[in-house]
Order: C-alpha cells, then sequence, then structure tokens
C-alpha cells in the first residue's frame, strides 16, 4: 500500500500539478480566442530555460528564479502575439493554429541555437526525502512543487472571480462580440489572457525542471497531456483543466502499477499514449468535457 502511494501516486499527483499549470494557459486560449495553441508548450521550455540562465549566472533559487522567468515568458507571449497572432485574429481558426505549428518550430530552434541541446539542470543533487508516519516518504523537491501549485491556483481563482479582468474575460469566453458590444477593452483582455497563459506555463516548466531536468523538448513532450486535461476538464474552464491535468498525470503512473502480476499494467514507455486514449474518450462520450466547457 505504501508502495503504491510512494511512488506511484504522489509522482502522479506532482506530473498532474504540472499538466494543470500548463493546461490553463490552454484552455484559456482556446475558450477565448478560439483555437489552439500548439506552441504554448514552447512557453514552458523558455520559461525552464530563462529560470536556467538566471540560476546559473546569479546563482539564485529556482524558486528565486521562477517569477522572473514568468514575467519574461509571459513578455515573450505578449510579442509573439502581438506580431504574429494579432494579423490573423479575423481569418479562419485554422490559419492561427498553422501559425502556432510555426511558432513553435521556430522557438524550438532560436532555443537550441541559444541553449544549445544538451541537458541541463537548475536543482540540486539527490535529496533525502521526508519520512511521515514512518512508510510515506515524499522528496523536497515535490513538496515545492505542489506549494506552489496550489499557491498559483489560487492566485488564479481569485484573479477569475473577484476582479474586473476575471470577469470580462468570462464575459469575452461566452460571446466576445457581445463583450465588445457591452464596452469590455477585448484586446486587453486578449493580453491578460496571454500573460496569464505565459506565466503559467512558465512556472510548470520551472517546476519540471525542479522535479526532472532542463531540456529542449521538454515542453513539445507534454503538449499532447496537456491538451488532453483542457479536453477532459471542458475547454475555457480553468478549474476543469486543474482537475483534468491532475486526472491525467495520475492516470499515467497508476497505469503503470503492476495491478495484475507482477509486471507493469502498462510499460512506462507507453503511459503517454493513456492521455491521448482518455482524450479520445472524453470527445467521443462527453465532447463539452466534466466541467461542460466549450464545444466549437
Amino acid at each position: 500500500m505504501f508502495e503504491f502511494i510512494n511512488f506511484y501516486f504522489i509522482p502522479g499527483l506532482i506530473l498532474g500539478c504540472i499538466y494543470a499549470l500548463g493546461a490553463i494557459g490552454i484552455t484559456l486560449t482556446f475558450g477565448i480566442l478560439r483555437f489552439a495553441n500548439f506552441s504554448h508548450g514552447e512557453n514552458m521550455t523558455i520559461g525552464a530555460y530563462f529560470a536556467y540562465t538566471l540560476v546559473s549566472l546569479f546563482g539564485m533559487h529556482p524558486l528565486l528564479a521562477m517569477p522572473i522567468a514568468m514575467a519574461l515568458t509571459a513578455f515573450v507571449a505578449l510579442g509573439v502575439d502581438r506580431y504574429f497572432y494579432r494579423p490573423f485574429r479575423s481569418s479562419p481558426s485554422i490559419m492561427l493554429v498553422m501559425a502556432s505549428f510555426g511558432i513553435m518550430l521556430m522557438a524550438q530552434s532560436i532555443i537550441q541555437f541559444t541553449w544549445g541541446t544538451q541537458v541541463k539542470t537548475i536543482s540540486p543533487g539527490i535529496q533525502r526525502p521526508i519520512k511521515l508516519f514512518d512508510y510515506l516518504m515524499i522528496s523536497p523537491k515535490h513538496l515545492i512543487i505542489i506549494a506552489c501549485t496550489l499557491v498559483l491556483v489560487f492566485i488564479v481563482h481569485y484573479l477569475l472571480t473577484y476582479t474586473k479582468t476575471g470577469k470580462a474575460m468570462r464575459a469575452m469566453a461566452d460571446s466576445p462580440e457581445l463583450a465588445r458590444l457591452t464596452g469590455i477593452n477585448t484586446e486587453g483582455v486578449i493580453r491578460t489572457t496571454w500573460i496569464i497563459g505565459g506565466g503559467l506555463a512558465a512556472a510548470a516548466g520551472v517546476l519540471l525542471a525542479i522535479d526532472t531536468q532542463v531540456q529542449t523538448l521538454m515542453g513539445f513532450q507534454l503538449l499532447l497531456p496537456m491538451f488532453a486535461a483542457a479536453i477532459l476538464g471542458g475547454i475555457g474552464k480553468p478549474y476543469g483543466a486543474i482537475a483534468g491535468g491532475l486526472i491525467i498525470g495520475v492516470a499515467e503512473e497508476l497505469c503503470t502499477y503492476p495491478w495484475i502480476g507482477t509486471e507493469p499494467l502498462i510499460a512506462p514507455n507507453y503511459k503517454a499514449g493513456v492521455a491521448f486514449a482518455i482524450m479520445v474518450i472524453m470527445l467521443i462520450w462527453r465532447p463539452s468535457g466534466l466541467f461542460k466547457g466549450k464545444v466549437f
């Protein structure tokens, strides 16, 4: 029982936290701008490399570097929107989708040219796990990831629920035309969406780097699970993205548990396919997702 929790459930929860932070940006972009942003994973990678640079040059702790990396990544996201997405704002969604593919490929090349292709680390070496109740063990870095996720989710909840900007975002997600007619600054809402999405993606990238390493395809490799989380929770529903991320992360780890016999139910190399399977099943069974999001 304790082996199941220590080596399967807790790692799944940690992975789910990272998916959840990344999926919030995807679902907001899809809900407000009406297109699937396939370059979102590169925001994670850029954020991780910004944090790596700050840690390497100034000896900063990764947690202190994370807010700066979030701000820098949000600035990059705003620049990309201004010069690459904004000209296509009134175009069919497929043009924005194809533009996002181009941005993804360009971002990968720029990252590899700037920082190289070598795997890098920003966290200390092996840490001794904290033992609870003599059986449960959890790494200090996992506690950091859970705590940071809770703080960021609370900030997003407060912003969307209690601020004027959050209400404007919800109104625009329901009907951009009606929001524009009522005097809402839709371009301001779009800028806020990119800031939130880019910042949270950067945070997810830094937390993933703390848990593992920094490498050039880290965001791209998590893109499908993050989309699966957004679809599972419901497009345009941030709380659904959080729930979907946690479900996808835990499901990916639990599928490798030896439920029958001594061998893993699914080989770890194939666990990424679980996210895709959950996404397809949800699209067939309930396209609106668990939280009844939008269906375009």
